[in-house]
C-alpha cells in the first residue's frame, strides 16, 4: 500500500499557496515572468517551477467560471517516465516502496536526449529541463517528508482542503464519497484517471476545460 493525494478542484480558489509552498521546501528560486494578459504567473512548468496553479477562464453550461488546476506529477502507478528512463540508464527514476512516489535520482545526471525522450513518454507532460535541455525536474511527492511522518508541503499549505493526503486506498474511498457529495451540485462531476495514478483529480466538468489536460 502506497500513498495518494486526492485534489478536490471544486474547493480551489486558484490562491498559489502551494505553488507557493513548494518552491519554497524544495529551495527553487523565483524566475523572470512577463505580461502575457493572463492570470498565468509564470506561464508554464518548468525546471524551477515544478509545481503550478493553471488559471481558465471557460464557459460551462453557458456560464464563464474561473477553472484552476493544481498541475504536478500524477505519481503513476505504471510510470511511462520510469520504464523509457530505464531504457537508457538504470536508476534514473526511482519508485519508493513503502510511498509509490517517482522520484529522479539525485545523483544522476540525464543529457538532453534522454530528457526529451523522459519528457515525450509522459501522458500529462510533466517533466521539464534546463534550458540546455538536460536533467528532468518534477515533484517528486515531497518523499523526504512522507518518509519522516510529514504530510507534503503543498497540501501543508492548502487553505481550503484541496488536497488530501494519506494511504491510497482511504484515499480513494474519500474521492468516491466526495464524488457523491459534489455531483448534487455539479451532475458532471468525476474522478480523473483513478485507477492508474495516484494523485487523483475531482473534475466539475469535462477535464478539457482545465488546460486540456490529458486524462
Amino acid at each position: 500500500m502506497g500513498k495518494s493525494i486526492l485534489v478536490d478542484l471544486t474547493r480551489c480558489i486558484g490562491c498559489r499557496g502551494c505553488q507557493i509552498a513548494c518552491k519554497q521546501w524544495k529551495n527553487l528560486p523565483a524566475e523572470p515572468t512577463r505580461n502575457t494578459g493572463t492570470h498565468q504567473n509564470p506561464p508554464d512548468l518548468s525546471d524551477k517551477t515544478i509545481r503550478l496553479i493553471r488559471y481558465t477562464e471557460a464557459r460551462v453550461e453557458g456560464e464563464l467560471e474561473w477553472l484552476f488546476f493544481p498541475e504536478q506529477c500524477r505519481h503513476c502507478y505504471t510510470a511511462p517516465c520510469k520504464r523509457v528512463a530505464d531504457e537508457y540508464s538504470k536508476g534514473l527514476i526511482m519508485r519508493d516502496d513503502a510511498t509509490g512516489a517517482i522520484y529522479l535520482a539525485p545523483a544522476k545526471k540525464i543529457n538532453a536526449k534522454t530528457a526529451k525522450a523522459i519528457r515525450k513518454s509522459c501522458p500529462y507532460d510533466i517533466p521539464r529541463s534546463r534550458a540546455d535541455g538536460t536533467g528532468v525536474f518534477k515533484c517528486d511527492f515531497c518523499i523526504d517528508r512522507i518518509s519522516n511522518g510529514m504530510k507534503p508541503a503543498c497540501v501543508l499549505s492548502c487553505p481550503t482542503n484541496v488536497l488530501t493526503f494519506g494511504d491510497e486506498y482511504e484515499i480513494l474511498d474519500l474521492a468516491r464519497e466526495r464524488l457523491q457529495v459534489v455531483r448534487k451540485e455539479f451532475p458532471k462531476a468525476y474522478l480523473g484517471d483513478p485507477a492508474n495514478t495516484r494523485v487523483i483529480y475531482l473534475y466539475q466538468t469535462d477535464h478539457r476545460l482545465y488546460y486540456q489536460i490529458p486524462i
